[in-house]
């Protein structure tokens, strides 16, 4: 079975608790030793082994210090279908990529995956950018999202606020760059931020993160649907309008209730991301 569309997956494991970012619904086995993605075909084995690897320095961005070694795993591009990852040298955090074009002409998603040392404090940053209506706003969130992130005065000190404010002001700032444009792009974000033993999911759309813990699927994100009752009360609250066309949409043209980017349904569209905090108590062995 093959998506309409596009698929992405990022899937980290730190110790014993693994986490899975995709834009489609996954199923995982009670095993924890295979992932499959969305029925797309695509099978991830959860302990992989690194055994081809080169030392590398992760690009961290701007007000970050340089970044710690991890080894990589080649980077593979196979008629349009990406995969990789990397795994860290004291070998306790490892982190697989894939990405593929489905039958849409343009890929309109982006992942984006940092590492870097703030403070003398390691920090990884994972993330998935669905887009949809152009590819734009993916670009633009793979781009600026992380860096503006670690730029943000309370990224340490308060790091769920520093989410929310950031996410927020990154869909304002892409809005404004694309103010003398008439396009209309789009774009969910699901990020999973992990700074010392703490583990920060943010979500805004419909992608989905999931945490593999002692053998337990957990999902850490709800979609954002315009069905959903306390988002429809907040869209009509607004003004807006839920509608059948297929599926519920805002307005009856957007099947989600939350997205960065969508300028003419921005005032009942928002980016405001929902967060869970997690601790990785492990971390601290």
């Amino acid at each position: 079975m093959v998506c309409n569309s596009c698929l992405k997956s990022v899937i980290v494991q730190t110790g014993q608790i693994g986490t899975i970012l995709t834009r489609k619904r996954v199923h995982l086995q009670s095993t924890v030793r295979t992932l499959y993605a969305g029925g797309a075909g695509l099978t991830f084995l959860w302990n992989r082994e690194f055994r081809t690897s080169a030392k590398m320095m992760v690009d961290s961005g701007a007000a970050a210090s340089q970044g710690p070694v991890v080894h990589k795993f080649p980077e593979k591009d196979d008629a349009g279908y990406v995969s990789g990852g990397w795994k860290s040298e004291d070998g306790r955090l490892s982190c697989g990529y894939s990405s593929f074009r489905g039958k849409r002409a343009t890929m309109e998603d982006c992942y984006d995956i940092k590492t870097s040392k703030i403070n003398g404090q390691t920090v990884c940053l994972f993330g998935i950018f669905d887009g949809h209506g152009g590819s734009r706003a993916a670009e633009y969130l793979k781009q600026h999202l992380f860096e503006k992130l670690m730029k943000h005065p309370q990224f340490m000190t308060d790091t769920k606020l520093a989410i929310s404010e950031t996410y927020q002001q990154t869909d304002a700032d892409f809005l404004d760059s694309e103010r003398d444009t008439y396009r209309d792009d789009g774009s969910t974000a699901s990020t999973a931020v992990l700074v010392g033993n703490h583990l920060y999911v943010a979500n805004v759309g419909d992608s989905r993160t999931i945490i593999s813990k002692a053998g337990k699927a957990i999902p850490l994100s709800e979609d954002h649907k315009p069905n959903r009752s306390d988002e429809r009360k907040r869209i009509e609250s607004a003004g807006g309008v839920v509608m059948w066309a297929g599926t519920w949409r805002v307005g009856g043209v957007l099947a989600m209730s939350r997205a960065f980017g969508n300028r003419m349904l921005k005032q009942f569209v928002v980016a405001e991301p929902e967060i869970q905090v997690i601790l990785n108590r492990q971390r601290d062995k």
